[in-house]
């Protein structure tokens, strides 16, 4: 390997061993024996808003560590529609599918400005075949995939539309780290729910109207979370 090269790698891991969320990351257990595995580096990326990470039929050689801001998991069907299939906010592990020896499953596209850590697939393979602490990280992360997705079918894909609206809302303010929110757009909404765009649009309308609800700025929003969960009952 080349010293320029070399030189990368330690720069980045000596930024992962401090890194601000490493209790949520992928690499919260492993140790500098650990670290010494790595060969390639481990980049910061910056996205902006609406820029895309990766589509489905980008070569997968890459998994994502969200370190802010919020990715979506996008569907598109041949006739230009699409479907939100989840959100991944901080500490979040995208791509995931890949290390199963998968294709990317859908298209990550940033919601709101998005730093990420990239991670060659190649480096998490060689760590998780020399350490048990990465193995035990990657069933946990499976495990949160599974209980997302159990998540999305459940509570945000049935009931009437209000309850829908409703349960997203209280899930980005549980997701975000500031005392407000990301708060998408009507379509986005829409593609998420599965319910159309006016319907988002109206029942945003609605909890707003009611007090429970405050727009602060085109994609920020504050919420009475006591009174919205109410609603719910």
């Amino acid at each position: 390997m080349k010293i320029e090269v070399i030189d990368e790698v330690w720069r980045e891991l000596s930024k992962c061993e401090m890194c601000g969320i490493r209790d949520l990351v992928l690499f919260a257990d492993l140790n500098e024996d650990d670290f010494k595995l790595i060969h390639q580096p481990i980049v910061d990326l910056q996205l902006k808003p609406f820029q895309t990470l990766y589509r489905s039929d980008d070569s997968p050689d890459f998994v994502y560590t969200i370190r802010s801001g919020l990715v979506k998991l996008v569907n598109y069907s041949s006739d230009g529609h699409y479907r939100i299939v989840r959100l991944l906010g901080k500490g979040d592990l995208v791509g995931i599918e890949v290390l199963a020896g998968l294709p990317y499953a859908h298209c990550a596209e940033a919601l709101e400005p998005l730093t990420v850590c990239r991670i060659p697939v190649s480096e998490v393979q060689r760590i998780n075949r020399d350490t048990p602490r990465l193995h035990q990280q990657m069933i946990a992360r499976w495990q949160k995939i599974s209980c997302d997705a159990d998540y999305w079918i459940t509570e945000l894909s049935t009931g009437q539309a209000r309850q829908r609206v409703i349960r997203l809302l209280l899930h980005l303010s549980a997701i975000s780290d500031r005392s407000d929110f990301f708060l998408p757009s009507r379509e986005d909404m829409g593609a998420m729910l599965g319910i159309t765009t006016e319907t988002a649009s109206r029942m945003i309308s609605a909890l707003r109207n009611e007090g429970v609800l405050h727009v602060l700025e085109k994609n920020r929003a504050s919420a009475e979370l006591e009174q919205m969960r109410a609603l719910l009952i």
